[in-house]
């Protein structure tokens, strides 16, 4: 049988070796052998393991898609996530210096989405397996918060009721302060009957919130996320950050970025993650492309005593980024773009030449085009701290402070 040597890991998380020639769950240095199929390998048998090979902590590890890291070492996740970025960097000629990363711990995920579908004996909910839509129940998840795991049956439930017999649902689920938060998609079209099971649902099993598809079926209890002093009701089913460590890692970054500033502008705003915090210290203008999060970030700011003034936006910063002109007024910026980047953003904040800025990013490739515009035009790139909140996945998030030069 061929055998095969492992070069590095793709930004997938599988191994890469010579062909390329793709592997599942090796690592770097690895000599493993399987049944080649097109590019990829499977039934991969490791026949000289990586000391950084461990024992995955999850027993459903191998059959689950939720995480492809478990059979790495925590130092070389890390390692491997810092050089991610640095490796984006370099393809635009740029270096970095990299803080210590920021991890979050097992069972802290906050908010999930999982899959769920009748059976024939009742329903199941879990993740999908990998490159399948197959589901596995994960009883004993160690990525997911305690409180979190609550929402699996009543995922279950939700499909008793509301799926068809060919089709599954998705049912997006997050800790709120009161209670679990469930918006479900793919299910059957509501309806008077459904409606009505829906509801004795929502109350039999405690939730704050439950939403179908677009419509708010039962608000129990105020489904609110704790930023700062403030505490805001986010629309259901909106971002938030996967783990409330991740987000005191973020935050902690931003607020020291954009320390003893004025006047701050927060772009991608969402629903105040930094823009309220900010607010205990400076003024902030918050920017956002949906209107229902300016709304809650709006309400949550009104609720709150002894912030200061926090103006507000919407606005689609891709097609209508803020100019140059919009930006003179602020001596600090955050952005906190999607996967896709602030290309148009920064194009602009190059024009103004802004003071201090602080880059939120999910994607190492979109933030390293970025930042070599940023740094074309006279700013200069500090510390980057990668913040690791996706535990086990091949997510990559990071914080870095430009500040521009002036002459």
């Amino acid at each position: 049988m061929t055998r095969y040597t492992i070069i590095r890991l793709g930004q997938q998380g599988d191994g890469i070796a010579d062909g390329p020639i793709y592997a599942p769950l090796t690592l770097p240095g690895e000599i493993v052998s399987g049944e080649l199929e097109g590019n990829r390998l499977h039934n991969v048998k490791i026949e000289s393991p990586s000391p950084d090979r461990v024992a995955a902590p999850c027993r459903h590890f191998r059959s689950c898609g939720g995480c492809q890291l478990q059979h790495g070492s925590d130092t070389f996740v890390a390692d491997w996530k810092i050089g991610i970025v640095a490796q984006a960097l370099a393809a635009h000629g740029l270096e970095a210096e990299f803080l210590p990363i920021s991890v979050s711990p097992p069972r802290s995920r906050r908010r999930a989405t999982f899959a769920a579908r009748r059976t024939k004996k009742g329903a199941m909910a879990g993740f999908h397996t990998r490159a399948s839509d197959v589901i596995v129940e994960i009883p004993e998840c160690q990525l997911l918060h305690p409180d979190l795991m609550a929402a699996l049956p009543v995922a279950e439930a939700l499909a008793q009721v509301g799926a068809s017999r060919k089709n599954g649902i998705d049912v997006a689920a997050t800790l709120s302060t009161g209670g679990l938060d469930l918006a479900v998609t793919g299910g059957k079209p509501l309806d008077g009957p459904l409606r009505i099971e829906l509801a004795a649902l929502a109350g039999a099993h405690g939730l704050a919130r439950l939403a179908w598809e677009d419509e708010i079926i039962v608000t129990r209890h105020a489904a609110q996320q704790v930023f700062g002093t403030a505490r805001v009701e986010p629309p259901s089913g909106s971002f938030l950050q996967a783990t409330a460590e991740g987000q005191a890692a973020l935050l902690a970054e931003v607020e020291s970025i954009t320390r003893g500033a004025k006047r701050i502008v927060d772009l991608f705003a969402g629903c105040g993650t930094f823009s309220l915090p900010l607010a205990t210290n400076a003024e902030v203008h918050a920017v956002e492309g949906e209107a229902a999060m300016i709304a809650a970030l709006d309400a949550g700011w009104r609720k709150t005593p002894g912030l200061r003034q926090v103006t507000h936006e919407v606005r689609d910063l891709f097609r209508r980024p803020l100019l140059a002109e919009d930006l003179s007024g602020f001596d600090a910026a955050v952005l906190d773009p999607p996967r896709s980047g602030a290309q148009a953003q920064t194009t602009e904040l190059c024009r103004a030449g802004t003071t201090t800025l602080a880059y939120v990013s999910c994607n190492p490739t979109s933030f390293a085009r970025d930042a070599r515009e940023l740094v074309s035009h006279g700013y200069h790139l500090g510390p980057i701290r990668v913040v690791d909140q996706f535990r086990w996945s091949t997510h990559v998030e990071l914080v870095a402070e430009f500040s521009f030069k002036t002459e």
